[in-house]
């Protein structure tokens, strides 16, 4: 049975490896097919399909798109999407133009509270890769102002504090239509980080489900057997298809290595059933 791992992040968002270098850590890790799926970009998809080439991986085409239920951030996984169809296209390009709209409020905060030059020195770290709160956070180590990313996040840019903007992302049903549109399967990614009642987790999955979701992340990296078991048995109950990732950013962090994530089990219909 060929190794699956379908939630892993590059350079091009908030990953530490290139797309390239994802793809030879995943070969070195037994991955035989890999997604690639960045937050809210397909930048580097080119990029990794020409690794996976000579690595003899299987590379999925695939995007982390951000979106809100109910007021709560909520992320969408689109998967074998076409990234040069026009719905794709505009999808990246609505994304990025809310970025950049966060990124510049955020700016105009700190500079409130005495930092100065957040926006530009956040966008010099991020170069090509999409512009989040991170590169914020390693702006403010870089410039002097904390010690530490962490440091950041809990002086500056964590829940309640200066520069906690919120996103005002497009509802779930309408990047489940983007993903559909651009000929991709779209699979609700992680969802017990949502930290939802499993009243509410329902709720969620069923509108997912309702607006043409096809599958759920039944395994998000290493998580306890009983999670898995639990989202299975959603999964089966409203129809959806399983998926697995280890939303991989960072090497050598047990809990999200690439190919930890295991094998799907077995009484769940796999995702990739329809395409491989």
């Amino acid at each position: 049975m060929p190794q699956f791992d379908l939630h892993t992040h590059s350079t091009a968002s908030d990953g530490i490896l290139s797309p390239g270098e994802l793809v030879s850590r995943a070969k070195q890790r037994g991955v035989d097919v890999l997604a690639l799926t960045d937050h809210d970009t397909t930048a580097g998809l080119d990029a990794a399909h020409s690794a996976a080439g000579h690595a003899g991986v299987r590379l999925i085409a695939g995007i982390e798109v951000s979106s809100q239920w109910q007021g709560r951030g909520v992320h969408i996984l689109g998967l074998n999407v076409d990234p040069a169809h026009a719905a794709m296209v505009a999808a990246v390009e609505h994304q990025s133009h809310m970025r950049l709209e966060r990124a510049q409020r955020i700016d105009e905060r700190l500079r409130k509270v005495g930092v100065e030059g957040a926006l530009a020195g956040a966008r010099a770290l991020a170069g090509e890769a999409i512009l989040g709160r991170p590169h914020f956070a390693r702006f403010l180590v870089e410039a002097g102002y904390v010690s530490s990313v962490s440091a950041a996040f809990k002086r500056y840019l964590g829940a309640g504090k200066v520069g906690d903007v919120k996103h005002f992302w497009p509802e779930v049903g309408v990047v489940v239509g983007w993903i559909r549109a651009s000929g991709g399967v779209a699979v609700l990614a992680h969802p017990c980080k949502y930290k939802l009642t499993r009243t509410k987790l329902c709720a969620l999955a069923r509108e997912f489900c309702s607006a043409g979701g096809e599958g759920i992340e039944v395994i998000s990296g290493n998580q306890p057997l009983n999670t898995t078991r639990d989202l299975v048995r959603i999964a089966n109950e409203l129809g959806l298809s399983g998926s697995c990732g280890s939303d991989f950013h960072v090497p050598d962090q047990p809990w999200q290595e690439l190919g930890g994530c295991g094998a799907l089990p077995s009484d769940c219909r796999p995702v990739w059933q329809a395409w491989l």
